[in-house]
C-alpha cells in the first residue's frame, strides 16, 4: 500500500468508505422492506422482486454477508488512513489522535449514520436494486457463512437461547386496528371504516344492532279479519311476525307474498293463517354479532327474534341489520322505522332525532362519540344521565354534544333536538346540566 501514489491510497480510502456505506444502507434497507408489498410485486414478474425473496428465505445467510462485509471494511479504513497519515506526517501521538478521531467520524457519518437513514427511507427501491449484486456474494460466501453460523448456533445452543420460539408472532385484534388506522395514504376512508368495523364486531352483541320492540312491525292475530287484511296488503315487509294478544306469544313468522296470495281465495279463513307460519328462530340477548352472522348463514334464516332470559321479546333482527353496522345504511328506511336523521345536520347546525334510535347508528350517521357502554338508545342515555324523566325541555350535554329533549310521551322521550358543537364547546366537560325553558 506504501508503494501507491498517495492520490492513491487516498482515493481506496473513500472507495472503502463509500463501499462500507453501500452495505450499511442494504442491511436496513433488507430489514424494512414490506414483505406484503414484495409478494405483490414478485406476483407481478418483477425479476429483482423474486431474486431478493429467494434471499430472504435464507435471511442468516443474507444478513451475515452483510455484516462481514461491512465489519471488514470498518476495520481496514481505519488502518488505512491511519497508516497514509504517519507516513505522511510522521510517527507522533497527537496526530495519530486526531486522525483515530477524524476517521472514527467519517465512519460514523458516511458509512453508518446517513446511510442507514437512507435505507430507510427508500428500503423497496434500494434493497431490490442491490438483490442482483449481492446474490453471487451470498452464493460464493456460502462456505464461510456456514462456518460462522455453526460457531454462532452453536454458541447459543450452549446459552439455552432459542431463535425461533419468538419467530411465530399473531397480531391482536387492536394491533390490526393500529396498523389500519396508520395506513391512511394506502386505503380510503370508507374501505378503512369498513375494517375497523369489521374488527369490532367481537365487542358487539344483537342488542346493538337489533330493531327494538316497540319498533317491530306486526300483526295480532286476534285483531279483526278485515284490518288484519288489511295491514297485510300495505306492508312493506317481505315477513311479518305473528302473535295472539301480546307479542310475547309469538305464533309464527308470517310470509306476506303467499299470504295474499291466498286471500284470493274465497274460503280463507282465520285460521287458515296458521297453516302458512313459519317457526320463529329466537336468539338469546347478548349473542356476538360475529357469531349470529354464522348462524343466519348456518340454519338459513332471514329474521331472528332476540328474548331476554324471560322469554320476554326484546328485539328483532336480520342479517341486513348485522351488515349495515360494518358498511352503513344499504336502503332508505320506511317513514315508519325512520329516526329523523337521514338529511343530517341543517344549515344552523341542528339536527331533530328520535328518542328510540340506537346510540351506535346517531354516532355513525352524525359523527359523534356517544357512550356505547351503557344503554342502548338515545331515550335510554338521557334518562339515565337525568336520572329521572324530565318535565318540559331539558338541555344538557353528554360527550361534547349538546341535546335538547323536545317531545315526551308515555314515560319516553320521543324527539331530541341536537345541536353540532363548535371547537369552542369541545373545550369544555362533559358534563350534563339541566336548563328548564
Amino acid at each position: 500500500m506504501e508503494t501507491l501514489p498517495l492520490l492513491a491510497q487516498i482515493s481506496a480510502v473513500v472507495i472503502l468508505l463509500l463501499t462500507s456505506g453501500f452495505f450499511s444502507m442494504l442491511g436496513t434497507a433488507v430489514m424494512g422492506l414490506n414483505n406484503y408489498r414484495l409478494h405483490d410485486l414478485a406476483d407481478k414478474g418483477v425479476l429483482s422482486s423474486k431474486t431478493m425473496q429467494r434471499l430472504l428465505l435464507h435471511t442468516d445467510q443474507l444478513l451475515s454477508v452483510v455484516l462481514i462485509v461491512n465489519y471488514l471494511l470498518n476495520v481496514t479504513i481505519p488502518v488505512i488512513a491511519t497508516s497514509i497519515v504517519l507516513n505522511a506526517l510522521g510517527n507522533h501521538s497527537l496526530v495519530l489522535l486526531i486522525t483515530i478521531g477524524s476517521v472514527t467520524l467519517l465512519i460514523f457519518v458516511f458509512a453508518e449514520i446517513t446511510p442507514k437513514i437512507i435505507g430507510t427511507a427508500y428500503s423497496e427501491k434500494i434493497a431490490l436494486l442491490a438483490s442482483l449484486i449481492i446474490k453471487p456474494l451470498v452464493t460464493g460466501s456460502r462456505p464461510l457463512i456456514w462456518l460462522i453460523n455453526t460457531l454462532t448456533n452453536s454458541i447459543l445452543y450452549i446459552l439455552r437461547i432459542n431463535t425461533k420460539s419468538g419467530s411465530d408472532l399473531h397480531l391482536s385484534n387492536d394491533e390490526w386496528r393500529r396498523l389500519v388506522l396508520e395506513s391512511s395514504s394506502c386505503i380510503s376512508s370508507k374501505r378503512r371504516r369498513i375494517l375497523l368495523n369489521l374488527f369490532g364486531l367481537d365487542s358487539i352483541s344483537v342488542d346493538d344492532v337489533m330493531i327494538p320492540r316497540r319498533q317491530i312491525e306486526a300483526l295480532d292475530f286476534d285483531m279483526p279479519f278485515d284490518y288484519l287484511v288489511r295491514q297485510l296488503e300495505t306492508c312493506h315487509h317481505n315477513k311479518l311476525l305473528l302473535y295472539q294478544g301480546d307479542i310475547d306469544r309469538v305464533l309464527g313468522m308470517l310470509h306476506v307474498r303467499k299470504t295474499l296470495a291466498a286471500l284470493h281465495n274465497q274460503a280463507f279463513e282465520r285460521e287458515k293463517l296458521r297453516e302458512l307460519l313459519a317457526d320463529p328462530y329466537f336468539v338469546p340477548s347478548g349473542t356476538p354479532v360475529f357469531q349470529q352472522l354464522q348462524f343466519f348463514q348456518k340454519n338459513q334464516h332471514r329474521m331472528a327474534l332476540v328474548v331476554n332470559e324471560y322469554g320476554e321479546v326484546q328485539g328483532l333482527v336480520t342479517p341486513e341489520d348485522i351488515i349495515e353496522e360494518l358498511i352503513g345504511e344499504l336502503t332508505t328506511r320506511l317513514p315508519s322505522t325512520a329516526n329523523s336523521v337521514s338529511n343530517g345536520w341543517n344549515a344552523q347546525g341542528e339536527c331533530i332525532v328520535s328518542g328510540s334510535i340506537p346510540l351506535r347508528e346517531l354516532n355513525r350517521r352524525l359523527n359523534l362519540r356517544l357512550p356505547l357502554d351503557g344503554p342502548k338508545t338515545l331515550n335510554g342515555l338521557i334518562l339515565e344521565r337525568l336520572e329521572a324523566i324530565p318535565e318540559g325541555d331539558v338541555g344538557l350535554m353528554i360527550s361534547n354534544t349538546r341535546m335538547q329533549v323536545m317531545q315526551i310521551n308515555n314515560q319516553a322521550i320521543r324527539t331530541v333536538k341536537l345541536f353540532r358543537t363548535t371547537q369552542l364547546d369541545t373545550a369544555q366537560p362533559t358534563v350534563a346540566e339541566q336548563s328548564n325553558t
